[in-house]
């Protein structure tokens, strides 16, 4: 059973997520909270698989509260939100949640976000994946003959890490990367908790916004 915190200021909304993700059968909702503190303290009370995250809250925002909750390891952090590439969004996914939904999104590929970030995969809502890492990347990078510059990778990944490096770039699953790199799922896993290690990050989305960065995706 997947344990899902609900993080919003609106009551009426986390009522209607709860009915949803209480269809899904194998999700169980374990708590809630109306800001991002009460959020925090749930987070580490409870210690659910994934947090669902609205950014924009009273008092303490969903961006703090999101780098809190992942930099204690509580859980991950499935941001649900409105989409208009403020600064919120790009503060989240930088802070280390695992992914990025549109709250417009159909009730199956809200279930279906949960389940992959329980499972350890990132998500991010399939119409603005390639805007928002380039719009995340852009500005990290000085700029040589008005292209971006490549930013620098750790030593020691090693060749088969950077494979598995520029999948993530292209926002590929730990399945979608076995059938790339002829391995196993569970040997997908273990490079990518390596390169996520080596790059000193969190998420599968810092580590897409690393592999645009240097030029891999």
């Amino acid at each position: 059973m997947i344990r899902v915190l609900l993080a919003d200021d609106h009551a009426a909304i986390r009522t209607g997520l709860r009915m949803l993700l209480a269809t899904a059968g194998d999700i169980e909702v374990v708590g809630e909270a109306g800001d991002g503190a009460v959020a925090v303290a749930n987070a580490r009370a409870l210690r659910p698989d994934v947090v669902l995250m609205d950014v924009r809250m009273p008092g303490t925002d969903g961006v703090t509260a999101t780098r809190q909750i992942v930099e204690e390891g509580l859980a991950e952090v499935l941001v649900l939100t409105t989409f208009d590439l403020d600064e919120y969004v790009f503060g989240a996914l930088r802070a280390g949640a695992a992914g990025f939904l549109l709250k417009t999104a159909e009730a199956t590929a809200l279930v279906d976000a949960v389940r992959h970030v329980a499972a350890g995969d990132g998500v991010v809502a399939p119409e603005v994946t390639r805007r928002l890492i380039a719009e995340l990347a852009a500005p990290r990078g000085a700029a040589v003959n008005g292209r971006a510059a490549a930013a620098p990778l750790p030593a020691d990944l090693t060749p088969r890490e950077l494979d598995v490096l520029a999948g993530l770039g292209e926002g590929l699953s730990n399945a979608e990367l076995a059938v790339r790199l002829t391995i196993s799922e569970a040997t997908a896993k273990t490079h990518v908790s390596r390169v996520l290690a080596k790059l000193g990050v969190t998420s599968r989305v810092q580590a897409a916004i690393a592999a645009r960065d240097a030029g891999l995706a």
